[in-house]
Order: structure tokens, then sequence, then C-alpha cells
């Protein structure tokens, strides 16, 4: 798949999520929704999300930072980071609605987060040649 492929799909398949997304908040009734609808709304918003912030974030990723690094790199990079970033957005929305969000539950959640990504991008893998030197 070349990357203009996989943009375009992303961006389809985004596109899609999002208007799934508009009509369930316009068509469902939170008050008498079940179970179902609320999988629906969230699955809806966190792919909706998860295109947006990964889509977005390789197109400004290529713009600022001109690499020579491999595209294969940014987009599994850019997409692992949306991905992310959407449940981080996802849990904190369903810890409003359990009405359990605080801002240091925000604050430590983020945290987390954080740390999770800074572990990811501490496990570069080097070649012997580099612990030679």
């Amino acid at each position: 798949m070349t990357l203009r492929q996989y943009l375009f799909l992303m961006s389809i398949g985004t596109l899609i999520c999002w208007v799934t997304w508009f009509y369930i908040v316009g068509s469902v009734d939170p008050y008498g929704a079940g179970i179902l609808e609320f999988v629906f709304f969230y699955a809806s918003l966190f792919l909706a999300m998860l295109g947006t912030f990964s889509v977005i974030g390789f197109v400004m990723r290529q713009h600022v930072v001109k690499s020579d690094e491999i595209v294969f790199h940014h987009v599994k990079r850019t997409f692992r980071r949306g991905a992310m970033m959407a449940l981080l957005l996802i849990i904190l929305l369903f810890m409003s609605q359990a009405k359990v969000l605080t801002w240091w539950n925000s604050l430590l959640l983020t945290v987390l987060f954080f740390v999770c990504e800074s572990i990811f991008f501490t496990q570069r893998k080097f070649s012997n040649r580099d612990l030679t030197r």
C-alpha cells in the first residue's frame, strides 16, 4: 500500500466514523439508551479521533520534521500516538460520564499515558556496531 492510498483510506474511514458518531449523537436519547448504544457511541468516537489524530499528526510531522527517515516509521509513530491520545480522551469521557472524573484523576492518567509513550520512545533498537564504539 502506498502512502497516498493509506492517507486516502484513513481519511475516508475517519470521515465515515465522524458521520456515524454525529448520527448516534443526533438520534439516540442518552437517558433511554442501552449499553449497545453507548458502545457504538464510544467506539465510533474512538475510531474517529484515532483517524483524525493519525492523519493530522502525520501531515504535521511531514511538514515540520523534514527528515530522511523511512515514511513507515512516521506512519507507525503517528498511529500509535493517535491511538494513545484517543484512548486517553475516551477514558476521560467515560470517567466523566460515571461522575468519577476529578482534576487529579485527569492529571494522573495523562502522566501515565505520557510515561507509556516515553517507554515506547526509549525502546529503540541499536545495532551491535553502536555498542562497540
